[in-house]
């Protein structure tokens, strides 16, 4: 265990109890800056969904991190990108080696190595992910995925609220449409994985690209396809 719990606890406290943003792109830079600050990772970044199934770059603690966001934004690929379609973590050791991106080690800041990923929730479904990174290669254990699940916790609070206050922004209009089409998205994804055997991460991808062809949102072609499947 190399994450202090006590600390943990107190940064998690001192989010929660700081003034209310209206501006919730500023209390999401503000959780990056604490994430890397308190885990001394070398750098951290928040990724939210939009209305074409991309995630997009909202947040980071520095350039690298930027970076690593908008490389799998580019490559349409990575632990990130993986990290929202499962909802579950997905970390790994060194991210320019991993066979499952073999795409990514090509546009990536040569300062990323190490990386994981946390799914950020609302209403049961992920929305985004929150990602940290390694400037060498390590591995990650259950202390590193629990403290980072935490801050995820509270970065879905902040969500929440920037929806209920029906904030007028271009993060609060992806959230909404996240809520409003995620489970639809996931209802596809399952049944493209039962009649094509293939998994979640190809699944989602052909139902993007499908979309993306036939220049429609995924979430349209995604309800299209289960009105054809009938019951």
């Amino acid at each position: 265990m190399h994450i202090d719990n006590d600390a943990l606890g107190a940064s998690l406290d001192q989010l929660r109890k700081a003034p209310h943003q209206t501006d919730v792109a500023q209390a999401l830079q503000h959780v990056v800056t604490s994430v890397d600050e308190l885990f001394g990772y070398d750098g951290a970044g928040i990724m939210l969904i939009d209305e074409h199934e991309r995630l997009l770059y909202v947040a980071a603690s520095d350039e690298a991190g930027r970076t690593l966001e908008q490389a799998q934004a580019r490559a349409e690929q990575g632990p990130c990108y993986d990290t929202y379609v499962t909802g579950h973590p997905v970390t790994t050791k060194d991210v320019r080696s991993d066979f499952r991106w073999p795409q990514l080690a090509d546009v990536l800041d040569e300062r990323v190595r190490a990386v994981a990923g946390i799914p950020i929730r609302l209403g049961g479904s992920p929305v985004g992910t929150l990602n940290v990174y390694r400037s060498e290669p390590a591995e990650w254990d259950d202390s590193d995925t629990a403290a980072l699940a935490a801050y995820a916790d509270l970065i879905s609070d902040l969500l929440a609220a920037a929806l209920s206050s029906q904030e007028h922004s271009t993060t609060a209009a992806q959230l909404q449409y996240a809520l409003d089409y995620r489970v639809v998205i996931e209802r596809a994804i399952g049944f493209l994985m039962a009649t094509e055997k293939v998994d979640a991460i190809t699944a989602f991808n052909r139902l993007r690209k499908n979309a993306r062809d036939s220049r429609r949102r995924v979430a349209d072609l995604a309800a299209e396809i289960l009105d054809e499947a009938g019951p």
